[in-house]
C-alpha cells in the first residue's frame, strides 16, 4: 500500500512539474524579445566587412513578429554561416529572452585579381568578395593562381609579414604560367622564386644576396633575381642601366665568337680523326 502511495506522489509531482514547464515555456515563447546583442568576436588583424545593424536587419526579416516562439534559431544561424565575410556564427538566448549573436569575420590572407576578377582568399584559402565600404590592407597577387595554392601562398605571405626583412622589400606576387615572382619595393627587380616549395631557404638565400651583395650596388642594375634553382642564384642584368654597358657588351661578344670557337673545334676534331686513321 505505502508503495502505491509513493508511486502515486511521483506521479502527482511529474505531472505538476511536466504543468508548470509547459506553462512556463509557453509564457517564455509568447514574450517579445528583450534585446539583440551582436558580439563580433576580435580578430589578430582587426576587420570590418560586417556592419551591426545589417546582422540585426537579417535578425528582424528572419522573425517579423519578434516573438521568442517565432525564432528559428538554426535556420538564422545557418543564414549567417552564409553571409561570404562570416567565418563562423553561433546564435543563442538567453533565458530573459535576450538574444546573442557572436560573429567571426574571415581575415584575408590576400587579395587576387585572377581572370578578370577581383577577391579575398583567407588562410583556409577560401574566396570572399570585396567591399564597396571597406578594404583592408593585404597582399596583392595577381595570376592564374590555383585554388589548391591559396593555402601555401596564404603560408608564404604569413612569413612575409612577420619577417621584418621580407616585409621591407616584397610587397607583392605574380605568377606566370607556373612561376611565382615577388615584386619589391625597389621596384626596379623581381625575386623569381619558382614553385611554393622550399620558400625559407629561397628567402633566406635571397637575404644574404642582399645583404652581402646587393647592398653595395644600385637596385636598377637587375631586373631579375631567381632564386627557382638549388643552392645558387641567378641575376638578370638590366639593359638599361648606363654602369652595364660593358658587362654586356662583354657578353654579347663571346656570344658572337662561339660559332666560331665551335667551328675551330670541330676541324681540329677532324684533323685529330684524319691523324688517327692514317
Amino acid at each position: 500500500m505505502k508503495n502505491k502511495f509513493r508511486i502515486l506522489k511521483i506521479l502527482i509531482t511529474v505531472i505538476l512539474f511536466g504543468f508548470l514547464l509547459s506553462f512556463s515555456l509557453k509564457r517564455f515563447n509568447n514574450k517579445s524579445m528583450e534585446k539583440v546583442s551582436v558580439n563580433l568576436i576580435k580578430t589578430k588583424n582587426p576587420v570590418y566587412f560586417i556592419d551591426e545593424k545589417d546582422i540585426k536587419d537579417i535578425v528582424k526579416k528572419s522573425n517579423p513578429t519578434k516573438r521568442i516562439g517565432d525564432i528559428n534559431i538554426p535556420e538564422l544561424e545557418k543564414k549567417l554561416n552564409q553571409l561570404p565575410a562570416v567565418d563562423s556564427a553561433n546564435v543563442y538566448l538567453n533565458l530573459n529572452g535576450n538574444l546573442n549573436l557572436d560573429i567571426k569575420q574571415r581575415v584575408p590572407a590576400f587579395r587576387l585579381t585572377k581572370d578578370d576578377r577581383d577577391f579575398y582568399v583567407d588562410e583556409k584559402g577560401v574566396e570572399f568578395p570585396i567591399s564597396k565600404n571597406y578594404s583592408f590592407p593585404c597582399m596583392l597577387v595577381t595570376g592564374n593562381v590555383k585554388q589548391s595554392e591559396y593555402v601555401k601562398l596564404a603560408e608564404l605571405i604569413s612569413k612575409i609579414d612577420r619577417d621584418e626583412f621580407s616585409k621591407k622589400y616584397f610587397i607583392g606576387i605574380s605568377k606566370k604560367k607556373d612561376n611565382y615572382e615577388l615584386l619589391t619595393s625597389e621596384g626596379y627587380f623581381k625575386v623569381e622564386i619558382g614553385d611554393l616549395e622550399k620558400i625559407d631557404l629561397k628567402v633566406k638565400g635571397f637575404k644574404a644576396f642582399v645583404e652581402k651583395y646587393l647592398i653595395h650596388q644600385e637596385p636598377e642594375k637587375y631586373t631579375k633575381v631567381s632564386l627557382k634553382y638549388d643552392n645558387q642564384i641567378v641575376t638578370t642584368l638590366n639593359p638599361n642601366f648606363k654602369e652595364n654597358d660593358s658587362i654586356i657588351a662583354v657578353g654579347k661578344k663571346e656570344l658572337a665568337m662561339l660559332p666560331v670557337i665551335n667551328q675551330k673545334k670541330a676541324d681540329a676534331q677532324k684533323i685529330e680523326n684524319k691523324t688517327k686513321t692514317n
